[in-house]
């Protein structure tokens, strides 16, 4: 058994990042399917969590990112206030090459054989249109087109939420949750990073943003030809003069030890998972004092919606549930200043004891 194997192990039985429930490994060799499901917890309810389909590098990897992102997902639902627990699935390969309609049906058979501890989605690599075929070998399956009885893209709920959290923010550093005339940069142009910048620039603020892609930022200039600039990358945004607001909106990992000391703005509120690169980033963040914005909390209103789809969907319930995301945050920063501690540690505080709470109620 190699190191990171071990590795690996540790994390699940013996470390604080660990405490999963149930870890299963997914083979189908006729249509080439390599597939890990993580259930962290489901003291709340059924776990829920997408699934991502990427090409790790190794096998140890891909265990590892889906023990990570089901505990994200605990916590993120828990503050959510969704009864649902936190799971992920990751399909290891290229979905550019491998993914299949057999695969994809396949993998639908493995989540169904968990017998609903488990409730998939969409998530990088993903999309509606898989979740329809997964569907079909898979009744826990949510993220599905409303033709196929489901909510269809979650992206406009979650840049809904990212939104209030910016709101937030700014009344509890400025004492004002407009966010007009605001210089806000945003990473990441795509599923939801576009639509963050309508509901910006139909509030007066100014923009910035970088993509890796392009024709992402080519299609915002174009709808926006005032109001809204690009840089040449992400290095160049976090540095723009000026800066209130730093949306990371692209991959985790975008607060390091590297970008926190040049940061420009005042407060970070994205839509991408796991901001923080490894732990104490969020003090370093307070110590240079920047304002942030839990990103599961506040990039909550995609899983909102999903969760919505198992109760027959409906798009302004759903709108109002993330539209208290809101208030969740304030409350996040509340509980920072009373405890003080950092944000991020205090949304982890509520929502480990919400999660306890309700393990404590079914006598776990």
């Amino acid at each position: 058994m190699t190191d990171v194997t071990d590795g690996v192990l540790h994390t699940l039985f013996q470390s604080d990042q660990g405490g999963h429930e149930q870890v299963v490994l997914c083979q189908d060799r006729a249509s080439g399917l390599k597939a890990v499901i993580a259930i962290h917890s489901t003291a709340l309810g059924p776990a829920l969590g997408g699934t991502r389909f990427y090409p790790y590098a190794t096998e140890e990897e891909a265990v590892a990112d889906a023990l990570n992102l089901a505990r994200g997902m605990s916590y993120k639902n828990a503050m959510a206030g969704l009864d649902h627990g936190g799971g992920k699935a990751v399909i290891i390969g290229d979905p550019e090459t491998i993914k299949t309609e057999q695969l994809l049906l396949a993998y639908g058979r493995f989540v169904a054989s968990l017998g609903g501890r488990y409730v998939t989605a969409c998530d990088v690599g993903t999309y509606v249109a898989d979740m329809d075929v997964v569907a079909r070998e898979c009744r826990w399956t949510t993220g599905r087109s409303p033709e196929n009885g489901g909510a269809g893209d979650s992206s406009v709920l979650t840049a809904f939420g990212v939104y209030q959290g910016m709101r937030a923010s700014a009344q509890h550093l400025w004492g004002d949750p407009t966010l007009r005339g605001r210089k806000i940069g945003i990473a990441g142009v795509g599923k939801v990073g576009h639509h963050l910048v309508e509901h910006l620039r139909d509030e007066g603020a100014e923009v910035v943003i970088t993509d890796v892609r392009e024709d992402a930022v080519r299609r915002i200039l174009d709808r926006h030809p005032e109001g809204v600039t690009a840089v040449a990358d992400t290095e160049a945004l976090i540095r723009v003069e000026g800066l209130d607001i730093y949306a990371p909106c692209a991959l985790g990992g975008a607060l390091n030890d590297d970008t926190v000391p040049v940061l420009t703005a005042r407060v970070v509120c994205g839509a991408a998972n796991n901001q923080l690169a490894h732990p104490g980033v969020e003090k370093d963040l307070a110590d240079h004092g920047i304002l942030y914005a839990p990103d599961y909390v506040v990039n909550a209103g995609g899983v909102i919606q999903v969760a919505d789809e198992l109760h027959g969907f409906d798009f302004e319930r759903c709108k109002a549930k993330a539209a208290k995301i809101y208030d969740t945050t304030l409350a996040i920063f509340a509980r920072a200043k009373t405890d003080g501690i950092p944000p991020a540690a205090a949304a982890d505080r509520i929502a480990e004891q919400r999660m306890a709470e309700a393990a404590a109620a079914r006598g776990w």
